[in-house]
């Protein structure tokens, strides 16, 4: 519920200022300037409250280990930071919090995808193979537009742009968050779904 409503929100935001900040070119993060600032740091934290509540289900079911709850804490940890410390504003200057809250966000947009490929991976789960395999690929999708990033990244360093002329920013890091909120969502889904009959019999064969 944290998760779908802190999502809810922020989707808000991006409409209800689409008159004055263009989402193909502006990041997520310029809400948490201005007035409404805190209103989409209560969102992300929301989203950061409903991921460890996700990491701690997939720990009780034992479907998730202790490296992969600790890159989903990772996660929830980064947007905590993010939340709580707003993006530069360039309109002043680099700042202090700016620089917390680019750190924040890079921990979390790289631990997610991590997280959900130790997680999901579906030859650890054959009761759960259609579960694991939707986070498993949502996984790898994320890592892909991750590398497309670093690869812009890379090209325009090579002919001396900065990292944010050489892409549409705010389309490609919404891009990316779509892709891990769902990957999100999939760990959600699965870490509350009913067990499985194979799965059942398999515990109650295990416990005689």
């Amino acid at each position: 519920m944290a998760v779908g409503l802190g999502i809810t929100v922020v989707i808000g935001l991006d409409v209800a200022r689409l008159d004055e900040l263009n989402p193909l070119r502006r990041t997520i993060s310029e809400h948490g300037l201005g007035p409404t600032g805190w209103i989409f740091a209560v969102a992300v934290g929301l989203l950061a409250a409903g991921s460890v509540a996700i990491g701690v289900g997939l720990l009780r079911r034992k479907l998730a280990g202790v490296a992969g709850t600790l890159a989903l804490m990772a996660w929830s940890v980064g947007l905590f930071v993010a939340a709580t410390f707003p993006k530069h504003n360039w309109a002043v200057g680099p700042s202090l919090s700016g620089t917390i809250h680019r750190w924040g966000s890079i921990v979390a947009f790289l631990a997610l995808p991590v997280a959900a490929l130790i997680i999901a991976r579906p030859w650890r789960h054959p009761e759960w193979r259609r579960s694991a395999a939707v986070a498993y690929v949502l996984g790898i999708g994320s890592v892909l537009v991750i590398a497309g990033m670093g690869t812009m990244m890379m090209i325009g360093w090579q002919n001396g742009l900065a990292w944010w002329q050489v892409m549409p920013l705010g389309l490609v890091e919404r891009t990316l968050a779509a892709v891990e909120v769902a990957t999100l969502i999939a760990l959600g889904v699965w870490a509350s779904a009913r067990q499985p009959a194979y799965g059942r019999k398999a515990a109650i064969r295990s416990s005689t």
